[in-house]
């Protein structure tokens, strides 16, 4: 991307600020935010946010060993995790609510977005597999655990492209705010 993409601007904030917000939102708590050591603009994007900080040694590894540093610092009581990356700024809370009521309702151990036959974030795990994310899948993240549990697996209909709609380009960013902006207006986002 050439910049920081979690502090490129999204509406009237930044692609982290909108996802964290879209995770609180949806009434999620605690909501875990994994940064890498001296990661202040990250930090100062969510600054008055009730985030809790937790920070990976080795950012540059696996987005397996984020997901690991977020679950090691996770309540240790919880009954569930949803996972997400953070560049996926067209997640709402509406959207992540209905996912969990969707978790709750299809019974599975793990629930995953699901839009025109495409999986996508965030992912919804059961918090008994959460061991077995911990100490398997490395090399593959939690693909390994989907296929791994593939009969635990319950797919959620989305409503919208927003959990597959991710960014690596500038191309990427340039086409999920146009999309962004045309929902905004009243638009079909698709």
């Amino acid at each position: 991307m050439g910049q920081p993409k979690l502090l490129l601007p999204w509406g009237h904030s930044t692609v982290l600020a909108t996802v964290a917000d879209a995770f609180l939102g949806a009434g999620l708590d605690p909501v875990l935010v994994v940064v890498g050591p001296g990661s202040e603009a990250l930090r100062a994007a969510l600054t008055g946010r009730p985030v809790r900080l937790v920070e990976n040694p080795d950012p540059e590894g696996e987005m397996l060993r984020s997901v690991r540093c977020g679950l090691s610092a996770a309540p240790k009581d919880a009954d569930a995790f949803a996972v997400s990356p953070a560049d996926l700024p067209g997640l709402t809370a509406e959207l992540i609510r209905g996912l969990l009521t969707g978790h709750e309702r299809l019974g599975g151990k793990i629930t995953v977005p699901v839009w025109q036959g495409r999986r996508g974030h965030p992912l919804i795990f059961a918090a008994e597999l959460r061991a077995e994310v911990l100490s398997r899948f490395d090399g593959v993240g939690l693909r390994g655990l989907l296929e791994a549990h593939a009969a635990e697996v319950r797919e959620w209909p989305a409503p919208d492209a927003s959990p597959l709609l991710d960014f690596d380009t500038p191309e990427d960013y340039a086409r999920g705010l146009a999309r962004w902006k045309t929902a905004r207006a009243g638009g079909d986002p698709r």
